[in-house]
């Protein structure tokens, strides 16, 4: 487009992604999907943009060039107070000069045409600041500059085009660009007049065509919240957070495997009498307990999103991750994307490196939030309530405040972590820590009457997850290892898999998959009530009723909740190995365990022992439980059906008796979820002598045995697992119990049916991991942390094998 290089004022349609020097990245972004991607009906509101030619003109005619020149010259950017003068002179100077007569003409007939497309005389528009240098792999500008919402008349957009230009010289932004060293007069600021879209009376959020935290490709995560969209960019609001999975999507599956309702405490809506466009106001109970967005508008967005991600990663040559801005406009019930920018952070190829964080301490964290990275860090705390003090902030400390902005990037480049009581995944203090590399923890409840300044803490997001705060400086361990460096084995090595949000993480460890998925994390932390109390709600006590009502916010139907939220966890992990076989385990509580959750001690009997009482199969087969049992055959079914996540198979605990195995498979048939159905694998739990002594009447019926030494260990010897008194007496490690596995390892292969190992001891005994190759099992499911070392032993133990024969 060369003949547009000297044009002051562009249309969308006029420009594309090869415009970036001319228009910024944002707004070349915006010219290419109105231009290209509209006609795949992905909905861009129309616009125009002053281009960096308009901006150059405009500092050289007024002549701020010479101004900004001499207060920028050698300028310290670690000196926040000479930084903070410097960046204040320059604004004000900026907003106080004029526009030229010709560019103010071009602007005038251009917000009077875009006024008119849209039927009106002065409609509202958003004002976009665009970098020519922002949005680039490795560079991201992102929020360092700013956006103005709900300007109406061409007054307002005359003054807040030069509040966007003056936000090239923000403190945040000098201090970026002279990090990454861009020079100041290399950089221009041109600036989009979009149509808004009515999200102050519908909702808004971001969406990235990765996980944030892992960088698993395989998923779109959403966020979103009600109001305009700057609530969530900025971090002032815990959104809800929804996951599509992209390949069954991309097959015509519905795979919303996560919707997690977040607390949406205000939101931002446009202001009709005061100075300012827009306003906060806190939202409603009604919108704080329902999701913003339905699951026909999830998938929507997560389809819009892979199609801007397929456009861009052609573009590009390579996989582009994109960092996507919608919102829903309330009156028409339309969705928007008003910007896309590759996502920065995962964008560069890592190498193939596996770095892993070990704390060790068995003390209590002082305070826990959402972990960003899998870092760990430790300093000093510096509680900062406003940005106005953070010249007192040294490096290497620990950044505690309520929330960041970009006005804050110039000390958050130099702490060794940062402590945030609000924000979540796609706040700004998630994104920068991020691109910073260090370790965060966001949505910390009352962590600023918690750590006081000076305290020395440490900060661990090792699981990716839950992030903990601990008091002192506290002793960890640093593992690097290079991928292309571990062995492959002929014995299939899976991991045993709890946490769902730990998933992604673990799934780029070498793997054959998920040789065990334990329900009871799913149940304990996402559901935490028992499923007959939701089934009974009803007739439960009013005080009951209200714990119940808290737990299961956003669902009036209790039943679906339970079906749903343990569809979500399980599907999460069977995403995150995808296509690779994951087996989950029915719930094996016993009855103290079951107790515990929420309603739990009225349908729970007390047993002298629940290790050997009601549990597993019995249970499942139990008419005061097959209802609750048919919750889980409901979730798995949904997990398959309509998440598409047909890798997912299914294991049946403590089982006693073959007949009580067809009666649970009769229950699973009835719910449809049969056997063999779409090549459903059902499995059993070899952890009785039973299943050993049975092991043809069993096999006749389940598709094979995975083998948990914990019971087997138990029942073999008599010993009761939860006593501590005979626990020394012996292990997995006893020969009559590794008699045992081995007659179910031979009968297993006698047969043709699959055999596995997901107990506990091969993590635990190099010997005993030995002892299974010895007996050529053909997986071997291991904790996540002992893979790398354990693959090491296989390899080892397979080559003397070989040698030997």
């Amino acid at each position: 487009m060369s003949d547009n290089n000297n044009q002051l004022l562009l249309w969308f349609d006029q420009v594309n992604n090869d415009d970036v020097e001319k228009v910024g990245g944002k707004n070349a972004s915006l010219g290419e999907m109105y231009t290209i991607l509209s006609q795949k009906g992905i909905r861009v509101p129309n616009g125009f943009i002053i281009t960096a030619e308009g901006y150059r003109s405009f500092i050289k005619e007024s002549g701020l060039d010479e101004l900004i020149r001499s207060l920028l010259k050698d300028l310290d950017t670690a000196d926040i107070r000479a930084l903070q003068k410097a960046g204040k002179k320059i604004r004000e100077a900026v907003i106080k000069a004029e526009l030229s007569s010709e560019l103010k003409n071009e602007i005038d007939v251009a917000y009077k045409n875009l006024s008119l497309s849209y039927g009106q005389e002065a409609t509202d528009v958003a004002v976009r600041s665009s970098a020519t240098a922002e949005d680039l792999p490795g560079a991201s500008f992102a929020g360092e500059h700013d956006t103005y919402l709900n300007v109406v008349g061409i007054e307002n957009v005359h003054k807040y085009v030069k509040h966007a230009m003056s936000s090239l010289f923000n403190d945040r932004a000098i201090s970026y660009r002279q990090d990454k060293g861009f020079d100041h007069f290399d950089v221009a600021l041109s600036v989009g007049v979009q149509k808004m879209v009515r999200s102050d009376k519908g909702s808004s959020g971001v969406m990235f065509t990765l996980d944030t935290e892992s960088g698993f490709k395989d998923v779109v995560q959403i966020s979103a919240s009600y109001g305009l969209g700057e609530m969530v960019v900025q971090g002032k609001v815990n959104p809800d957070e929804y996951l599509v999975f992209k390949p069954t999507l991309h097959e015509g599956f519905s795979p919303v495997i996560k919707k997690s309702l977040g607390s949406k405490e205000i939101k931002m809506v446009y202001e009709t009498k005061g100075q300012s466009p827009v306003k906060e106001i806190k939202t409603s109970k009604n919108e704080k307990t329902s999701y913003a967005l339905n699951d026909e508008e999830i998938l929507m967005l997560a389809r819009w999103g892979m199609e801007i991600e397929r456009h861009y990663s052609e573009r590009a040559g390579k996989h582009s991750p994109m960092d996507i801005e919608w919102a829903k406009d309330g009156i028409s019930g339309e969705l928007f994307i008003v910007q896309a920018r590759p996502e920065t952070i995962h964008a560069e190829n890592k190498g193939l490196e596996i770095r892993e964080f070990h704390l060790n301490t068995k003390e209590e964290p002082i305070a826990e939030g959402i972990a960003v990275g899998t870092k760990i860090a430790a300093g000093k705390a510096r509680v900062i309530d406003s940005v106005k003090d953070i010249h007192t902030f040294k490096e290497g400390e620990v950044l505690v405040t309520e929330i960041t902005d970009p006005d804050w990037e110039p000390i958050m480049k130099i702490a060794s972590a940062i402590v945030t009581e609000k924000g979540g995944r796609t706040s700004h203090a998630a994104i920068v820590s991020r691109e910073l590399g260090i370790p965060a923890v966001i949505g910390t409840p009352n962590v600023r009457k918690v750590v006081k300044t000076g305290q020395m803490i440490t900060c661990d997001t090792s699981s990716g997850t839950v992030g903990k705060i601990y008091d002192g400086k506290l002793e960890w361990e640093e593992v690097v290892h290079q991928i292309d460096q571990i062995p492959e084995t002929k014995t299939r090595v899976s991991m045993n898999i709890g946490s769902p949000e730990s998933a992604f993480v673990y799934s780029s460890i070498p793997n054959d998959g998920v040789g065990l998925a334990r329900e009871e994390f799913v149940i304990a932390s996402h559901i935490q009530v028992h499923p007959l109390a939701l089934l009974n709600y009803s007739s439960q006590s009013p005080s009951l009723k209200k714990r119940i009502d808290e737990a299961t916010l956003g669902y009036d139907d209790k039943r679906q909740f339970y079906v749903d939220k343990l569809a979500e966890g399980v599907g999460q992990i069977a995403a995150a190995f995808y296509p690779k076989q994951v087996i989950v385990r029915f719930s094996d509580f016993k009855t103290n365990e079951y107790a515990t959750l929420i309603g739990g001690k009225e349908y729970e009997p007390e047993e002298e022992n629940p290790m050997i009482g009601w549990r597993g199969a019995s249970r499942y087969a139990h008419p005061d439980f097959t209802e609750a049992f048919k919750l889980e055959c409901e979730a798995m079914k949904k997990i398959r059906e309509q998440f598409g996540l047909r890798n997912l198979a299914v294991m049946v605990p403590f089982c006693r008796t073959p007949e009580e195995g067809r009666q649970v498979l009769d229950i699973m048939a009835e719910c449809g979820l049969a056997k063999g159905h779409d090549d459903l694998k059902v499995y059993v739990m070899c952890e009785l002598p039973t299943n050993v002594l049975r092991a043809d009447d069993f096999l006749d019926i389940f598709d094979g045995f995975s083998i948990g030494s914990n019971d087997l260990a138990q029942l073999t010897l008599g010993l009761d697992r939860d006593s501590s008194i005979v626990a020394g007496i012996s292990n997995e490690n006893d020969p009559a119990v590794k008699k045992f596995i081995s007659q179910a390892i031979k009968k297993c292969q006698e047969r043709g049916k699959y055999i596995g190992f997901c107990g506990q001891a091969p993590s635990d005994y190099k010997d005993f991991l030995r002892f299974l190759i010895q007996e050529n099992i053909d997986s071997v499911s291991l904790i996540p942390d002992t893979i790398i070392p354990m693959k090491f032993e296989i390899h080892e133990e397979e080559q003397k094998r070989s040698e030997e024969s």
